[in-house]
Parts: C-alpha cells; structure tokens; sequence
C-alpha cells in the first residue's frame, strides 16, 4: 500500500489556515510546478498533481472535515479523485483571474457621461427660490437607429471570430489562455451595415433646453444634480447626470454668510447723540430701526428672521445691521461756531469713552 503524503504538508500549511491561505499557497507551488513551465520533467509532474489533489480536498469544507477526522481514508470511499475531471473547475477559482479562464464578454451598453454647466445665479434669485431655462449640447439617442448603431431594419450580428462570446482562447497544455476579441473589442457583437445618420455610434449631437429650479437659500459653490440629463449611454444604455453649478452675483448692499446678511448704515452726528428712526433695506423690502440716543459708531443691532432662508428648510437667518457714525465735512463758519459752543458746553460727561480712555491712560501713569 503507497504511503500517502499529508495534504497539509503538500501544500506547505499549518492545519489550522485559513482558506484564503490554503489558496494563496496552491496558487503559489501549482505556478511553481506546472508541466508547462517544467516540460520532460517528471518529479514537477507528479508533484503538481499532487498539490492539485491536495488543494480539491481542502479547499472544499466538507471534504476537510472528512480528511481532518479520518485522513486519507475519508476522503477516497466512494469519491475517487479525478484530476482531468475536477481540475477545470480549480483552475478557473485560482487562475482565471490570472489566464482570463473566465468570460470577459461585454455589454455593448454603456451609461453615458456625466456633464456639468455653470450657472450664474442673481442674489434676489436665492431669497425666495427661482426657475431658469438653460440651454447646453449633448449626445443624445439617434432616432433613426433607436440607439442600436445599425441601419435601420437591419441589427447588430453575433460575432464570427469569438462567436459571441468577447474573447478569443488558446488552448496550451493546462493552460487556457483568453484575450479580448479583436473583430468585436469584446462586445460579442458587431455592425455590420451602420447608420447613415449616427454613423454606427448610436448617439448624436443635440441642442438641449432644460428649466433648472433653484431653490432658496442656495449659496455660491453649491451644486444640483439633474438625474438622467447627462448624455445618452451608448447602444442604449442609461443616460448619464447633469451636474449644475451655481455661482452666486454679489449683491451691492448686502454681505452673505451663510443664512445670515450683513449690511452698514450711516448716520448723522446729530441723530446718533439724540436718537431718532431710520429706514433700512431687508430682502423683504424697507423697515424702520429705531436708533436709541448716544448710539456709537460701530454698533451692531439684529433684525431676526430677516435673513436668508436655511437651504432645504423653512428657517431664516438674520439681518445684522452695521452702524457708521459720520463726521460731517466742508462746515460753514456758522456751523462751526455752533460746535464750539456745543464743546464748550458739553465738557467730559457727554463723551463716555474718551473720558475713559484717558482714565485709563493716567492710571497706568500713576502705576
């Protein structure tokens, strides 16, 4: 009775690898050992056939629980190990990825490109939302053909060279070699009699008018996708998206951030030392703020609510509204006689923040 070897020591694994590494291993020693690459010699032969033995038994999960608890012997009753017969099958799983054993056929449809457009959009466009008709070039389905390539009435044929099936194989000992058909480019199919309009291709070049919905809120640098509204996909296949994006115009008054709105207003001397009401500008049209006496230059009052709607939501930002106190300018000498007076009069007490400013001077004078 011949003494068989451990199919664990064959394939140069411990017991408990994984299936991932007995695979690894055979790919390895079975490309090592291959008749092919060792013609005439016989010790290669047999130890390739060996490790291919070795590979079918504990490659399958049912076989390996057999031969782990009962050897060579659970595995042999009944179930004759037939090289010629099983070794197509393991070659395919180890190498196909390598020789392309397996179909490399390919659908002749194909989805068609994505496209982008750059569209500008007017700040008072964003407030409330807005519809624009834009207008671009794209491939689109030839109707003569209905996308197929072929001349209408006629239809695209099997191939002659790879018969249908996108590849050409060569047979070399163990070995079967495949490469991508060169009538077909791996389609399985050709044209033989195209298009007049299309020229074979199946798509042609169209003017396409579209109405975009811009929705409120929306900022620069955001971007829609318009599914379906790319070009058309090859001999039939999905179409592709349309990409639209938005550039935003500034507006002349109003400074965005996000939902919120920012806007500077100037003011007089007088009506920021006494007070008064001033109309300023929002997005929804003109309201009144009250400008409480002694305001200074560079407050800052909130308008709630009286931003930008939140993109996607019914929520609004605010409006932030900028105080610029100016110095008036070109007086009259009547006009500065009467300030001199009014400096004279009004001493220390009526200007908080120079007071201030000078205490603090002087104290750190004293320290």
């Amino acid at each position: 009775m011949a003494f068989k070897k451990d199919y664990y020591d064959i394939l140069e694994v411990k017991r408990d690898a994984s299936a991932s590494e007995i695979k690894k291993a055979y790919r390895k020693l079975a490309l090592k050992h291959h008749p092919d690459k060792n013609q005439g010699d016989k010790d290669s032969e047999e130890k390739f056939k060996e490790l291919t033995q070795a590979y079918e038994v504990l490659s399958d999960e049912e076989k390996r629980a057999a031969y782990d608890r009962y050897g060579h012997e659970g595995v042999s009753q009944g179930q004759g190990f037939g090289f010629n017969a099983g070794f197509g099958d393991i070659f395919n799983d180890v190498f196909g990825d390598i020789f392309g054993s397996r179909s490399t056929k390919r659908s002749r449809q194909k989805k068609g490109d994505d496209l982008r457009y750059e569209l500008k959009v007017k700040f008072e466009e964003v407030v409330s939302g807005a519809s624009k008709e834009i207008k671009f070039k794209r491939y689109e389905k030839c109707d003569s053909c209905e996308g197929t390539g072929a001349k209408k009435g006629s239809k695209p044929v099997i191939c002659p060279v790879c018969k249908g099936t996108g590849e050409i194989r060569q047979h070399q000992g163990f070995f079967t070699i495949a490469r991508t058909c060169y009538k077909c480019h791996g389609e399985g199919e050709i044209i033989e009699d195209p298009c007049p309009v299309c020229y074979g291709t199946g798509r042609i070049l169209k003017e396409r008018k579209l109405e975009i919905k811009i929705p409120a809120g929306i900022d620069d640098g955001n971007r829609l996708r318009v599914s379906g509204e790319g070009a058309a996909g090859i001999y039939g296949g999905p179409a592709g998206d349309l990409y639209v994006d938005i550039s935003v115009e500034q507006h002349r008054i109003f400074k965005r951030d996000n939902e919120n709105i920012f806007i500077t207003v100037p003011i007089s001397f007088s009506q920021a030392a006494i007070g008064c009401e001033i109309e300023v500008p929002t997005v929804d049209g003109k309201t009144t703020l009250k400008i409480p006496a002694g305001t200074q230059s560079g407050s800052r009052f909130t308008l709630k609510g009286k931003g930008l709607r939140r993109l996607n939501s019914s929520l609004r930002g605010d409006e932030h509204i900028n105080i610029i106190v100016e110095t008036p300018v070109d007086l009259t000498s009547k006009q500065k006689k009467l300030l001199e007076e009014f400096a004279q009069e009004s001493g220390e007490n009526t200007h908080p923040l120079k007071k201030s400013f000078f205490e603090k001077i002087l104290s750190k004078g004293r320290g």
